[in-house]
């Protein structure tokens, strides 16, 4: 893996200045992975005044921040109330309020760091296709209205109206939210980090992790070594067997996303506003235009070359959710990984004195995985704390057995069209 594939990698329109780490050398905070979390502890670590050290195994972006849908939604997958059930009403409580506070956070570090990455404030809408479904997301609406967000239920015209589609029943718009480049956002917080003071060598593999007799660490590349006072692994679902059992703490789904050529006006029509939409399903299916004019199609498991059949399954999905479009040529395609967890809820793991793993965002990465960088940096300078504690790694049983039994699922709903 060296550079994300795809529209993202074609179209991005921030650049990095970095180089392989080279020798010996020492920092404050060595930070590992450069996606949306690792940059923007960075980031936030070099504002204050900390000495950080970013190490990234390819380019910048390269793993799933360079993958991702770009929807920045706010909250988790599951709605606040739930959020405070499981986690208790602090803890929930404050998790709840700043992860709704997070695409903000997004939008104000574009803004205040002119990062060019195509942001849109323009809400993101989940669509219903059933009774059960809009009744679902009419509560959620009324959870999160109850907190003061503009969030609000659409019924089947407003929703049609909205998204370009009557294929929806309902949907649930969420005023707080928007969409980005991912790549370039990734990027654009890697220049920022970089301006505020930050150190970021690319391709460069963390291949060991040592520990000195006196408590610091060594990061051993294949052409030099970082030594830190503290870790921050930040690679998500792309861990490998980079700590021991770490990447048992999470499973592994892929997404894939199909980009159609612009379209111009043929496709004005559709998310006009410049909304992002994903559905209700247990299979995942997103939505979203570019400001090209192309459509972004996405959805659970891995492009499949074979018979074309990822290009097949996108152009039936298309027929169907927007009737009126006609035929589109298929432009770009490319995959990722997304890290889950059973409970739907990130983790923030302390693996050893002064080692931290943040994870689990389950498909939610750009607003999480920046506000949870932010508190990461706050943590390590002593000036504030995490929104979620610091908790013990709990590796799974059989991690890999779900992602292949639903990869190999999914393979058979493509190739017989049953996906949506």
């Amino acid at each position: 893996m060296i550079e994300p594939p795809g529209l993202w990698r074609d179209t991005c329109a921030e650049h990095v200045d970095s180089t392989p780490l080279m020798g010996d050398v020492t920092t404050d905070v060595a930070v590992i992975g450069g996606g949306f979390t690792g940059l923007s502890t960075a980031l936030h670590l070099a504002e204050a005044g900390c000495d950080v050290h970013l190490l990234e195994a390819s380019a910048i972006g390269a793993g799933a921040s360079g993958r991702n849908v770009g929807l920045v939604n706010a909250g988790l997958w599951l709605p606040p109330q739930k959020i405070r059930a499981r986690l208790g009403a602090q803890i929930g409580g404050r998790l709840v309020e700043e992860l709704g506070h997070a695409p903000r956070l997004v939008f104000d570090l574009i803004e205040r760091h002119q990062i060019q990455c195509e942001a849109t404030r323009a809400g993101t809408i989940h669509v219903a296709q059933t009774p059960r479904q809009c009744a679902d997301l009419r509560e959620r609406a009324e959870m999160w209205q109850e907190l003061g967000a503009p969030v609000t239920f659409l019924d089947a015209q407003q929703t049609a109206e909205r998204t370009g589609s009557a294929t929806f029943i309902g949907g649930l718009f969420d005023g707080r939210a928007g969409t980005v480049q991912p790549l370039s956002y990734a990027r654009g917080l890697a220049r920022a980090a970089l301006s505020a003071g930050a150190m970021i060598s690319d391709h460069s593999r963390v291949r060991a992790i040592t520990r000195d007799p006196d408590g610091g660490w060594h990061l051993h590349t294949a052409q030099g070594s970082l030594g830190a006072r503290r870790i921050v692994i930040a690679t998500n679902a792309q861990t490998g067997d980079l700590w021991p059992r770490l990447d048992r703490c999470q499973s592994r789904i892929d997404y894939f996303q199909l980009a159609t050529q612009p379209l111009g006006d043929r496709a004005a029509h559709i998310l006009p506003a410049g909304e992002g939409i994903w559905n209700c399903g247990t299979i995942m299916i997103s939505l979203r235009r570019d400001q090209a004019g192309r459509i972004i199609l996405g959805s659970m498991g891995r492009i499949v070359t074979t018979a074309r059949l990822s290009e097949r399954w996108a152009s039936r999905t298309l027929a169907r959710l927007l009737p009126d479009l006609g035929p589109v040529e298929w432009q770009s395609a490319w995959h990722g990984t997304i890290g889950t967890t059973p409970d739907k809820l990130p983790r923030i793991v302390q693996l050893d004195r002064d080692v931290f793993a943040p994870f689990g965002y389950n498909g939610r990465g750009i607003a999480p995985g920046t506000a949870f960088g932010m508190g990461l940096a706050q943590l390590l300078t002593g000036t504030g704390s995490c929104a979620l504690p610091l908790s013990a790694p709990q590796p799974l049983r059989a991690p890999r057995t779900y992602a292949r039994a639903l990869d190999a699922a999914l393979l058979a709903r493509k190739a017989f069209g049953t996906m949506f």
